[in-house]
């Protein structure tokens, strides 16, 4: 668990263990480009000399030899000699098409000729009086060397951005395992005093003792409540079932058991403005989880005093959207990406899986999408959750776009932008 904890810390080091790599890489491969850069340049300072050879030996065996040994040793790299005036007279291992014109040959060896005064100046032949010069550019071999590194660097990255997504998804799924077992696990132990707290109310009501007293129906609800919270857990990790329910009608009835056992300092206010009998495809006890989380966090965001509004309306693009906020102390920047990490969390206790929890049950169960639409530091935050009516999936772009708002505002108000 210790590399979960310091994954900051892991990432740094994969990093800088890449740079070494690279660096290495880079390094001793440019040290192989330089010294072949050097050889190439004395094989065609040896076939100058070899050139010059010719003219001052008359043995028709040491011309041989030349010809042969020294002269047509050079298949790799590109030659041209070129005369006072600056024209190609002869060249070696540039290619050319078959079948060329004088002309046209003449033509392609200037633009050849081009290139190599670009990378390396001349070597300098003077024999008879005449003086030839000699141009070369890098062979094929030294080309694919000098850009091997950078090759080698983008491959080096790629492993290690691969590696880095292996070790994160693996993260992710070890994580996920957990968190399934662990709530599966809650579901099953809570099954018995739940059965056991459900004989004693029916016990209860059938005594006639108990027929006025009003702790048996807030009991029920509380047995109730833990019913569902037993069904909530046990749908973690399997894929729910989604129904087409009332969204304003869910919103309330969990708002309004909420009501009653949060804080009489928090003054509640919800605005419905979506169409009356507005549906949306969804689990009822997990969707009723994410409600309960988020305004959890926002009464425990204010200490327990403050104004939380909920807001239901439909956006520009016809998704249904849930607008939670409060006037608590707002979320720092630098944790705004975070805030559905696992075990995040700015509170003393708790374990930071609320949102962690809001965030799958509304993406990967809900094709919806959850996200903080403002926050302020001592002001408040926003939470906005959005649907697809009929089960139509939300586009994350759309859902966050602010300029959509803007212009729906507009075009409804009758204002001119």
């Amino acid at each position: 668990m210790d590399i979960y904890d310091n994954k900051s810390k892991y990432k740094i080091i994969i990093f800088l263990i890449a740079l070494l790599i690279s660096s290495s890489s880079v390094y001793y491969t440019n040290r192989i480009v330089t010294q072949l850069a050097l050889r190439e340049k004395r094989q065609i300072e040896l076939y100058a000399k070899a050139m010059q050879s010719l003219t001052d030996h008359d043995s028709d065996e040491n011309i041989n030899f030349l010809f042969t040994q020294i002269i047509r040793s050079n298949t790799t790299v590109p030659v041209i000699l070129v005369n006072k005036a600056g024209e190609p007279t002869d060249s070696r291992n540039v290619d050319l098409p078959d079948g060329v014109t004088p002309v046209k040959r003449q033509q392609l060896l200037r633009q050849e000729l081009k290139r190599m005064k670009e990378e390396y100046p001349p070597v300098v032949l003077r024999a008879e009086g005449e003086t030839t010069y000699i141009y070369y550019r890098n062979s094929y071999l030294l080309a694919q060397l000098k850009y091997y590194p950078y090759v080698q660097l983008s491959g080096i990255f790629v492993f290690v951005a691969l590696a880095y997504l292996a070790f994160s998804y693996s993260r992710k799924a070890e994580q996920n395992r957990v968190w399934v077992g662990l709530a599966k696990e809650t579901a099953h132990q809570l099954g018995t005093p739940l059965s056991s707290l459900m004989a004693w109310i029916e016990y209860f009501i059938t005594d006639p003792k108990f027929d006025d007293d009003a702790i048996i129906p807030e009991l029920e609800k509380d047995v109730q409540r833990l019913e569902m919270i037993t069904t909530r857990f046990s749908n973690i990790g399997s894929v729910p079932t989604l129904k087409s329910e009332d969204l304003a009608e869910v919103v309330q009835g969990i708002l309004g058991y909420l009501q009653r056992r949060i804080s009489t300092k928090v003054k509640m206010t919800i605005h419905n403005r979506l169409v009356e009998g507005t549906t949306a495809q969804i689990n009822r006890y997990l969707f009723e989880w994410v409600i309960e989380n988020i305004c959890k966090n926002a009464v425990d965001a204010m200490g327990g005093i403050g104004e939380m509004n909920v807001v239901l309306h439909t956006t520009p693009d016809h998704y249904l959207a849930i607008d939670i906020s409060d006037s608590g102390k707002g979320i720092a920047k630098n944790h705004l990406k975070r805030v559905f990490e696992p075990g995040f969390s700015t509170k003393k206790r708790g374990w930071g899986l609320g949102l962690t929890l809001a965030r799958r049950i509304i993406e990967n169960y809900h094709q919806g999408r959850i996200f903080v639409k403002h926050s302020e530091p001592g002001k408040g935050t926003t939470f906005r959750i959005v649907l697809g009516e009929k089960g139509r999936s939300v586009d994350e772009e759309v859902a966050r776009h602010p300029l959509q708002e803007l212009r729906h505002l507009v075009k409804i108000k009758g204002i001119s932008p």
